[in-house]
């Protein structure tokens, strides 16, 4: 956020505080080490521990179990701050501790749970993954096939998940399993040790982008665990991954906008830098106008999100602006990277340059969190709903 727009409307100095110390912890923990990260294929689990401390993971969590209590503004100015790392892998696996399986957890589950998986998740003292994918189901939650049997006091589970942030090393997920056979309400969400007999992880999966970040193919082979570690009520999983995943979604948009925003400022410093034909290469026209069009464009689609913000914040309907800015910002990052990149010439397509790391990284917006496709037919619905 530019100082000029902490009015909008929420943004205050607290606000702005914690951009900073979020940005200065990317820049001084992460920043430095992105390539060799993405060159190793995954990032120091001391970084999880250096967030927990700085207090990234409970921004608006419960203050009771180590939280922050703000609100969605704040987190919007912890997501600037984080867009700074450069890396899309990191900032991933943070995000998905802070604001995809934290708060649900926060929200629905009971005093014991909050303490033993909480409070320390929220001190960066265990790590998080959340456990929905399947190979046959992604944005189709319903088609939802790992099990969960009743045996007394235990449940006993079985199945497979894929696509799993920080699945490779979480110490618990926060997984989705089928309890009935109704295709909507028989799912339910439990919270799942990983150091339960039964439970494996399959492989790392090799990415495109978001290379630091591990994304696994997990296994569950009669894995037991008690029932008092259901999250909320049983079979209403479908519907808790509905609520949820408008909070998903709506961070996803502002990391969109804030990833577009550190592209172009990387652009344009090199095209201040670069020379070609007696000139630097931002002074060329179409250099100058193309900057002017992406300066106009993502401006435009931060203020739909910072409107989608500004609503669910106070908890009013959202999801007709929520599924805009998620569908709007992914797309327009697509061309944003793309052009930035360009301007690069030859040293854009090395790593030598962060920007195409951002390029590969942003690729993910327009799959994850329901792909584009998915977006404009929840929209075509609301359309037709009237």
């Amino acid at each position: 956020m530019e100082d000029s727009q902490l009015q909008f409307p929420y943004f205050t100095e607290e606000h702005r505080m914690l951009r900073d110390t979020v940005k200065q912890f990317a820049q001084r923990e992460i920043a430095p080490y992105a390539e060799e990260w993405d060159a190793v294929g995954i990032f120091p689990r001391d970084v999880f521990k250096k967030a927990g401390d700085l207090g990234l993971f409970g921004i608006r969590l419960d203050p009771k179990y180590g939280g922050s209590g703000l609100d969605w503004w704040a987190t919007a100015a912890y997501i600037e701050g984080l867009s700074y790392t450069t890396s899309g892998a990191v900032n991933m696996a943070i995000m998905v501790q802070s604001d995809m399986t934290l708060p649900f957890i926060d929200d629905v589950g009971t005093p014991e749970q909050k303490a033993e998986f909480l409070a320390p998740a929220i001190a960066g003292d265990k790590m998080a993954a959340l456990g929905i994918s399947e190979p046959g189901g992604g944005s189709d939650v319903a088609a939802i096939k790992t099990r969960a049997k009743i045996e007394g006091d235990d449940l006993v589970i079985s199945g497979q998940k894929l696509w799993i942030t920080n699945g490779t090393r979480a110490d618990f997920i926060l997984l989705a399993v089928r309890t009935a056979e109704d295709r909507y309400k028989g799912i339910t969400f439990v919270l799942f040790p990983t150091d339960v007999k039964g439970f494996s992880v399959g492989k790392k999966l090799k990415k495109v982008g978001n290379l630091a970040s591990d994304t696994a193919e997990l296994f569950f082979d009669n894995c037991r665990i008690p029932k008092r570690y259901v999250l909320g009520e049983m079979n209403r999983g479908f519907y808790y991954v509905m609520e949820n995943f408008q909070g998903e979604r709506l961070v996803s948009a502002i990391g969109a906008v804030y990833a577009m925003e550190r592209a172009i400022e990387l652009a344009k410093a090199y095209g201040k830098e670069r020379e070609a034909f007696g000139q630097p290469l931002g002074q060329f026209q179409i250099w100058r106008h193309k900057f002017a069009e992406m300066d106009t464009q993502v401006e435009a689609a931060k203020w739909l999100t910072f409107r989608a913000l500004d609503l669910y914040n106070r908890k009013l309907k959202a999801i007709r602006e929520i599924t805009m800015s998620k569908l709007h910002t992914s797309d327009l990052s697509q061309r944003v990277m793309y052009d930035c990149m360009q301007l690069f010439g030859g040293f854009g397509y090395t790593t030598e340059y962060p920007i195409s790391r951002f390029w590969r990284d942003v690729r993910l917006h327009t799959i994850g969190a329901g792909a584009s496709e998915v977006m404009k037919e929840i929209l075509a619905k609301l359309d037709e709903r009237g």
